[in-house]
């Protein structure tokens, strides 16, 4: 178990592919208002959530629910990219044929044309710029021009950027005013979290009751429905449990696991002083 660590196919490696989503409630809400924006041919929506939420992770699944829809969807990462990169980066992922990228034109002219053809088509082109407050001015500005312009080659176009809750006041006013809805990722409650390990752990064709009902709201708990946290704790669990040979995991590896990974503010362990179980002292000593 404790190789699983380093297998991207094990339960909880967190991989950001759509086969690994789980479409729990808030996650599965925040895809039917995003077929809605589509649907009523909107021109923006914003996705909010803390770090740790799955703003990610719900672009990919968006990407292919969309797709599906018949859209042409490109899915872009904006966090650290530089600036004037962010166009080649939509061409890139709008997969041009060879003759269009051969044209000799600006990176932002042959972007129009994408746009222009699909309105012909009638086909919806959905930009989704993940982390678009870490992204650079120019892509904000691109994507504000292209939610808000009036010209008949931007309308079957939809923006949609993930954002967190606090950097909402750094999207541009093009982006916001036009923005049919905000869409807001909510942490998983304890039943939430509990139907995501029971399905995760199927997935894999592990035993699907492998967490006991105290262990994954002892879970729930400690990661405060935070997936990014419910996948860590989870697989560090997993390790543990293998570790010290155990066939079921109940609340007590749970909790030996999370005071092994967080401190207590003095910089010491937990005071009270519970056996940091032994997977995790050979994971992290």
């Amino acid at each position: 178990m404790v190789r699983d660590l380093a297998n991207s196919d094990a339960p909880f490696a967190g991989r950001l592919e759509p086969v690994a989503f789980h479409a729990g409630p808030p996650q599965e809400e925040a895809l039917a208002r995003l077929e809605w924006l589509v649907t009523e041919r909107q021109r923006c929506g914003i996705v909010t959530g803390a770090a740790g939420l799955g703003k990610s992770h719900l672009a990919t699944a968006a990407a292919r629910r969309l797709g599906g829809l018949g859209c042409d969807v490109a899915v872009l990462s904006l966090g650290g990219l530089p600036d004037g990169e962010w166009v080649d980066l939509a061409l890139e992922r709008f997969a041009l044929d060879a003759s269009s990228r051969a044209e000799t034109l600006r990176p932002w002219q042959k972007l129009e044309n994408r746009l222009r053809e699909n309105s012909l088509m009638e086909r919806p082109t959905v930009l989704i710029c993940d982390d678009l407050d870490r992204g650079p001015a120019d892509a904000a500005q691109g994507l504000g021009r292209i939610a808000a312009a009036a010209e008949s080659r931007f309308e079957w176009s939809l923006v949609v950027a993930t954002v967190t809750p606090a950097a909402l006041d750094r999207v541009p006013d093009a982006l916001r005013q036009r923005a049919a809805v905000r869409i807001e990722l909510a942490p998983w409650t304890e039943a939430e979290t509990a139907d995501y390990l029971t399905w995760e752990l199927a997935r894999h064709g592990r035993q699907a009751d492998l967490f006991t009902p105290e262990a994954a709201a002892t879970l729930a708990r400690f990661a405060g429905g935070v997936p990014r946290d419910v996948l860590r704790l989870g697989r560090l669990t997993l390790a543990a449990a293998a570790g010290d040979g155990v066939g079921r995991i109940d609340a007590a590896i749970v909790e030996q696991v999370w005071r092994e990974l967080v401190p207590v503010e003095s910089g010491g362990r937990d005071p009270a002083g519970a056996r940091p179980a032994r997977a995790v002292k050979r994971l992290w000593g």
